[in-house]
C-alpha cells in the first residue's frame, strides 16, 4: 500500500507540472508570444486544457469574479500540495 500511495504522490506531483504549463501556455498565447492558430500549438493546448479544465472549472464556479485575473490554477497548486504533503503521509503512517 506504501508503494500506491507513493505512486499518487508521484501522479500530483505529475499534474503540478502540468498546471504550471497550462498557465505558462495561457500567457504565451495571450501575449502573442505562441500563435494560437499553429496546429502544434494547439494540440498541446488543448491536451492540457483538456487535462487541467476538469478540476479547474468547479474552483471557477465557486471563486468570486476578480476581472481578468484568474486564480483558480494557485488554489488548485495549492490543493495538490496539501494532498502530496499532508494527505498521503497522514495515510501512509495508517499503514506503518
Amino acid at each position: 500500500m506504501i508503494e500506491f500511495l507513493g505512486f499518487i504522490s508521484y501522479l500530483v506531483g505529475l499534474y503540478i507540472y502540468v498546471i504550471i504549463a497550462g498557465v505558462i501556455m495561457s500567457w504565451l498565447m495571450a501575449f502573442g508570444v505562441v500563435n494560437p492558430y499553429n496546429p502544434t500549438a494547439r494540440a498541446i493546448w488543448q491536451g492540457l486544457s483538456a487535462v487541467t479544465e476538469p478540476l479547474l472549472r468547479p474552483i471557477r464556479n465557486i471563486m468570486p469574479e476578480l476581472g481578468a485575473i484568474d486564480i483558480s490554477p494557485v488554489v488548485l497548486l495549492l490543493g495538490c500540495v496539501f494532498v502530496q504533503n499532508v494527505v498521503i503521509p497522514n495515510i501512509a503512517k495508517l499503514f506503518i
